[in-house]
């Protein structure tokens, strides 16, 4: 049996401070989980699949941007919103631990200590899978900033679901019909599943592709869960 103590942190007023905190640290794992998954294709892909390695995934980064700026040509500001969050993404990942500074410090070629020197020669013996995560980071970055130009989409189609199956439910409430708790919870959990999902699927292919078919698809099995969560709603039922 639960204490009143679990419930109060569970459900009472500290439950609903740290809620968002919750969601916000489970959303940057999920964050960092991609990019390292960015990354490990990425290095398959340039050592072992693409004869002109580096060179293919940068050629990636152009397209992609270009394809951006084409598909967001009536917002003017989009490329460079694109820019800033593959320079923050970089940024957060290289320069805030150092990597970076430490390319640059080794290649003045300067006197090191011999601690320095070690870490030298592992940076060197790395660096093409270094400059492979580079560019790998503001690919996802720039992958990831059309995502989220497409993110009042997705709330928008939520929002329609979500109040037809409300309507749905008031009529089975009205009308006596079936419940379905497992429903509800299925659905639920499968929105879940399809974002992480759709996000995968829009922001580590190794592949220049047009976004637009990712979150139409999305968009629409989003709207057919968000509607069979709301339809079998059983609270107070």
């Amino acid at each position: 049996m639960a204490s009143s103590d679990a419930s109060f942190y569970e459900r009472g007023i500290a439950g609903a401070l740290f809620a968002p905190l919750k969601w916000f640290f489970g959303a940057l794992l999920v964050l960092l989980a991609l990019i390292l998954a960015a990354w490990i294709i990425d290095w398959v892909f340039v050592f072992k699949v693409w004869p002109d390695g580096l060179e293919r995934l940068q050629s990636l980064l152009d397209e992609d941007l270009a394809r951006a700026a084409r598909l967001w040509d009536s917002y003017s500001e989009f490329p460079r919103f694109a820019a800033a969050a593959a320079n923050f993404l970089y940024a957060m990942l290289f320069k805030v631990t150092g990597i970076h500074d430490m390319g640059a410090r080794f290649a003045e070629g300067a006197a090191l200590s011999i601690p320095d020197t070690i870490v030298r020669n592992t940076y060197i013996a790395n660096f093409e899978a270094i400059q492979v995560a580079m560019v790998g980071t503001q690919l996802f970055g720039a992958r990831l900033a059309a995502l989220i130009m497409a993110l009042p989409m997705f709330a928008l189609v939520y929002c329609v679901a979500s109040v037809d199956g409300l309507a749905q439910r008031a009529v089975r409430r009205a009308c006596g019909g079936r419940e379905s708790a497992s429903l509800y919870h299925r659905a639920k959990y499968l929105q879940v599943v399809l974002l992480v999902a759709s996000a995968a699927a829009s922001l580590l292919p190794p592949v220049s592709i047009d976004q637009r078919w990712t979150w139409v698809s999305t968009a629409i099995v989003l709207a057919i869960l968000a509607r069979v969560q709301w339809a079998y709603y059983k609270k107070h039922l």
